[in-house]
């Protein structure tokens, strides 16, 4: 338990490393996965990654956001265990109700604040906004300072991915008909990431696996040029789609012939069950935003 007693919690959209949350006292709310059966499971709790790209090959399912009850039981548990306020940090609202839903539990919470942030973002970018509130509540940055500096912060939070396969993006609505059409056909493969409100949005394209990675490396890079000072990362892989030390390095190196300092250690993650749905089992994403410190 940090000194301030303020708790931090998330949902499993943001991919947050599970070893920092493990470390830090992290609670995460699992968004769930449907099927057509009727079976519902919890993202990451009862079902994993590999379990569900097995069953990718057979349905696509849906997903959806935490119930009331279970924010509630969440933000319940954290005052039994000692803390007396609490920072949700949640995947963007653009793509998400579970925002809109945390607000309306943490209202209904009677002397024990909670305040919301919107990451404005998904995967590991938004994972990245989640550990900037950890870190800041650790070093004693005061309760209401919080909002301001992470929204800010959010705010120049970028988010870039791409995937191999093209359905699971079009089922989501990620990408339009002519765009699937188009991809499919000529091995086009789409750039994501998020607009200032937190929608998904066409980034750049490239053609092929490959150049779609190297796609994704130099909208990063090209964003880190806008920051003035040094920058901290993230990427996430699937499962058995390893590219982590790959992007590192590209990374590294054109940051470094710009002259852009990486601030921190790269952060990797795996990609959650819930998010794989949407993005397919091939997905790749990479976070950046500025060194807040």
């Amino acid at each position: 338990m940090n000194e301030q007693r303020i708790a931090i919690l998330t949902d499993t959209g943001t991919n947050t490393p599970a070893d920092f949350m493990a470390a830090h006292d992290i609670r995460a709310v699992a968004l769930r996965i449907n099927f057509s059966d009727g079976t519902s499971y919890r993202s990451g709790e009862d079902i994993s990654a590999q379990e569900l790209m097995v069953r990718l090959s057979h349905e696509i399912p849906s997903t959806s956001l935490p119930s009331p009850e279970q924010i509630r039981e969440a933000l319940e548990q954290a005052r039994a265990d000692g803390y007396e306020r609490a920072v949700f940090v949640t995947v963007s609202a653009g793509l998400s109700a579970t925002n809109q839903t945390v607000h309306m539990v943490a209202d209904q919470m009677e002397g024990f604040p909670v305040l919301v942030i919107d990451t404005r973002s998904t995967g590991i970018a938004a994972g990245l906004v989640v550990m900037a509130a950890t870190q800041m509540v650790e070093e004693g940055v005061p309760f209401e300072h919080l909002e301001r500096r992470l929204d800010a912060l959010a705010s120049q939070t970028r988010v870039y991915f791409s995937t191999k396969t093209l359905t699971y993006l079009r089922k989501g609505g990620r990408i339009s008909e002519a765009v699937y059409r188009l991809g499919s056909f000529l091995d086009i493969k789409p750039v994501i990431s998020c607009n200032k409100a937190g929608c998904c949005t066409l980034a750049g394209k490239a053609r092929g696996w490959e150049r779609s990675l190297d796609a994704q490396v130099n909208l990063a890079v090209k964003y880190a040029t806008t920051l003035r000072g040094s920058v901290r990362l993230a990427i996430g892989c699937s499962e058995g789609n390893d590219h982590f030390d790959e992007l590192e390095d590209k990374l590294r190196t054109q940051l470094a012939s710009k002259g852009i300092e990486v601030a921190a250690p790269i952060v990797r993650s795996d990609i959650s069950p819930d998010l794989l749905v949407h993005a397919g089992p091939d997905a790749v994403t990479i976070g950046i935003q500025p060194d807040w410190r």
